[in-house]
């Protein structure tokens, strides 16, 4: 389980930098700049846990890890998933519904570093 969660983070951290990329050159003339800050915005908090990913994955390497730990990369996978993915079907699309999806994706996110806050300090 840990090595899936290095390797998925690695792959995210890697879409997350494509998908700036993709929104500093190929979008920058499309979209407007609120669009644009959307976009930003997804990439950043996609960045931000493909890191805490790699984290978990380290942290399961080790033999002190709670068990709660596993269900914090779920969370932020999910969220990475629901939050930035919604972003960017919103920005890509221009369906403000996808908007509906964002805040669950952040509540993932929350979650998770709650749960790992919990994991720690019940150990």
């Amino acid at each position: 389980m840990a090595k899936l969660f290095i390797i998925i983070g690695a792959l995210s951290a890697a879409v997350s930098v494509m998908m700036g990329a993709f929104g500093a050159h190929a979008l920058k003339s499309r979209l407007d700049e609120k669009a644009l800050n959307v976009l930003h915005t997804g990439v950043e908090y996609q960045f931000y846990h493909a890191l805490g990913l790699v984290m978990i994955g380290l942290l399961l390497m080790s033999a002190h890890t709670p068990a709660g730990v596993k269900t914090v990369g779920w969370l932020f996978l999910a969220g990475t998933v629901l939050f930035s993915g919604s972003l960017y079907l919103l920005t890509l699309t221009g369906q403000k519904s996808f908007g509906i999806i964002t805040p669950f994706g952040g509540m993932a996110f929350i979650l998770g570093w709650l749960w790992l806050a919990f994991s720690y300090w019940k150990a």
